[in-house]
């Protein structure tokens, strides 16, 4: 007898949402840098639908490729904390079926600007009801802070698409707070985490190391955050509170690494790449607040700090480490990993200083960073596209 339809959808890869979802994003990572290469440098013309190709590349870094690297961590790491079944099978490919809609029609130049929006803006509402169904029925009002930043990520994208559309407003500075808002869930998950495996693996080395709570602080840098994005779009880049609460928010992310026990990382790759990412939020955090000052004059120094920086860094981290643990292999960076950790690096250092060259070498540095930065995510599609694609290696699902 034929199967069911739903059978179709029983394979390995469709079994947790980290699966398709960094599949996906790291993708469109390879896609979207190695076409904004061409674009930038003049090779090639972009097929946007929006009228500014840089507020299209931003726009699909952000909600393209972070937002599916988001994605697949949040829906995964729910089940862990609701102890529930995990978004799987037809309502996990639909789930990715919207996200892949919504990079399709930016890309389609022709796009009615209304049907462009209506695809892309249904992706986050239809995650966080993915994820805010077992969280209110577990009653798990801890985590209830991630629907409230998906909220926030799902106004800018909409205040991006009205002031595309020329519906007022600077999509510009929208993009920026939409960033800042990702550097909120940075701060929040680095909180938890980093300090947490940091001493999960000095103890792994015989070294006793504790955790220090930091619950004051934690939500002080969270806080500030919110404060700086709300300041950045009403006050604007160069305004002197937008500089206060960048420079205030950094050094408080700074504080928190006192106990993080940073130095010691130097062994484990998996763990050295957050500790590095979070620097480079600090590092955009402080670079912000001194633009603020009229003491930087690039504001993009900021945003690319942030960005290819701290989003790179972590998101690959992340996507590996949660790669491994979630397919029952051990929590180790291969040399080829460890290779695609500096790499990303070598991109953030290069982009930083396309900006601050100026004109004479920009074209050769933005095409080194798009490089570096698409050898690390091909370097990552090599490596875990066979772990996410197929079984556990203990017959154990996902």
């Amino acid at each position: 007898m034929p199967g069911r339809f739903s059978d179709f959808f029983e394979i390995p890869f469709l079994g947790r949402g980290f699966r398709p979802f960094f599949l996906l994003g790291a993708i469109y990572a390879v896609l979207m840098v190695a076409a904004w290469v061409f674009f930038a440098t003049g090779a090639a013309e972009a097929p946007v639908s929006w009228n500014s190709p840089a507020l299209w590349h931003a726009h699909e870094m952000i909600y393209g490729f972070t937002l599916a690297s988001l994605a697949g961590f949040l829906l995964t790491a729910v089940a862990t904390w609701t102890g529930g079944a995990p978004v799987r099978q037809i309502h996990l490919a639909l789930l990715c079926l919207v996200w892949a809609a919504g990079r399709v029609s930016f890309w389609y130049p022709y796009a009615p600007p209304v049907i462009l929006s209506i695809i892309d803006l249904s992706f986050i509402p239809l995650l966080a009801a993915s994820l805010a169904v077992p969280l209110i029925r577990a009653w798990n009002k801890r985590n209830f802070v991630f629907l409230s930043m998906l909220a926030l990520l799902f106004l800018g994208n909409l205040h991006m698409h009205l002031a595309a559309g020329g519906y007022g407003g600077d999509p510009r500075l929208t993009a920026y707070a939409a960033v800042l808002v990702v550097m909120m869930v940075i701060s929040l998950v680095g909180g938890r985490i980093i300090p947490s495996f940091t001493v999960a693996s000095l103890r792994m080395q015989g070294k006793v190391r504790y955790q220090t709570d930091q619950g004051k602080t934690d939500v002080a840098a969270l806080l500030l955050l919110l404060a700086l994005s709300i300041s950045l779009m009403t006050s604007g880049l160069e305004s002197g509170i937008t500089a206060a609460f960048a420079m205030a928010a950094a050094l408080v992310h700074l504080w928190r690494m006192r106990f993080w026990h940073s130095p010691e990382t130097g062994s484990d790759p998996m763990v050295w790449i957050l500790h590095v990412g979070y620097l480079w939020l600090v590092a955009g955090l402080l670079t912000l607040g001194l633009h603020g000052l009229k003491l930087v004059e690039q504001a993009s120094l900021a945003l690319h700090m942030l960005t290819v920086g701290c989003i790179g860094s972590m998101t690959l981290g992340m996507m590996a480490r949660v790669a491994l643990g979630h397919t029952g292999r051990p929590i180790a960076a291969s040399s080829p990993v460890v290779l695609a950790f500096w790499l990303m690096q070598g991109a953030a250092l290069a982009r930083c200083f396309a900006i601050l060259i100026g004109a004479a070498d920009y074209r050769l540095w933005i095409g080194a960073s798009g490089l570096l930065w698409v050898a690390a995510f091909i370097i990552y599609l090599a490596v875990y596209a066979p772990m996410l694609l197929g079984p556990r290696p203990d017959g154990l699902e996902a």
